[in-house]
């Protein structure tokens, strides 16, 4: 689904290159859920970007559904972004104006949806995340974890073959979080392939695979063992 050939990401100024990522090369499959590990300033939010197609290489290949991503003309990337890519951030990027159910929403709007189908489907994510007697509240009147159900639920509306979350959990209590995390399981469960960026040892567990970032470079690429993954109950 995505392989990235020695990919590399900098920014130059007049005296200096600066590297965020290093000689990139990584390949994940479909129904993947990988986490992506490192600490601040190791580039795993550019990342994340990349795949996302929200940012691109300054060298090197990115191949996503056997499709030249990085050859791809903006138009062509942004059809890619809207049609099958979903984003969860941390800070959960919510319309503060809008309601619930606007925010859930807006991607099927961008992605030209009828209005009954958007209705429909709206409707739907409501029923799942066990929101109906909310969807008329503005984020303000939200707890923390509900702010970030709205978040996932308007990530996997226009349902994406692949979701990134940066930092799902990082605004979160630690409750709050193992529910969230519970969640992305389960999408991964019914076939969604996730990439996840974390800095919390125990929420990269849920995930089947573990990606290491330090100073730009991969440093390892380890498969979760089973008996360290929480199991869904």
């Amino acid at each position: 689904m995505i392989t990235l050939k020695n990919l590399f990401k900098y920014y130059d100024n007049k005296f200096q290159r600066t590297y965020v990522s290093k000689d990139i090369n990584l390949t994940i499959n479909e129904g993947e859920f990988v986490t992506v590990m490192g600490p601040s300033g190791a580039g795993k939010s550019t990342l994340l970007n990349i795949i996302g197609m929200l940012d691109e290489p300054n060298e090197g290949e990115y191949y996503f559904l056997d499709q030249p991503a990085h050859e791809l003309k903006e138009k062509k990337k942004t059809e890619f972004h809207r049609n099958y890519v979903g984003f969860i951030f941390q800070a959960f990027h919510l319309i503060d104006e809008m309601t619930v159910a606007e925010n859930i929403e807006t991607p099927l709007i961008y992605k030209g949806v009828k209005s009954k189908e958007r209705q429909s489907m709206v409707a739907d994510m409501l029923d799942r995340f066990n929101m109906v007697a909310k969807k008329d509240l503005f984020p303000a009147q939200l707890s923390g974890g509900q702010q970030q159900l709205v978040g996932i639920a308007r990530a996997i509306v226009g349902k994406p073959k692949l979701l990134l979350a940066d930092e799902p959990t990082g605004n979160l209590h630690s409750e709050q979080g193992k529910e969230i995390m519970k969640l992305l399981q389960k999408l991964n469960e019914e076939g969604i392939t996730i990439i996840q960026v974390t800095h919390n040892e125990d929420f990269a567990a849920y995930g089947k695979r573990i990606v290491r970032i330090a100073d730009g470079r991969i440093e390892s690429d380890e498969i979760v063992s089973s008996l360290a993954q929480p199991q869904l109950s």
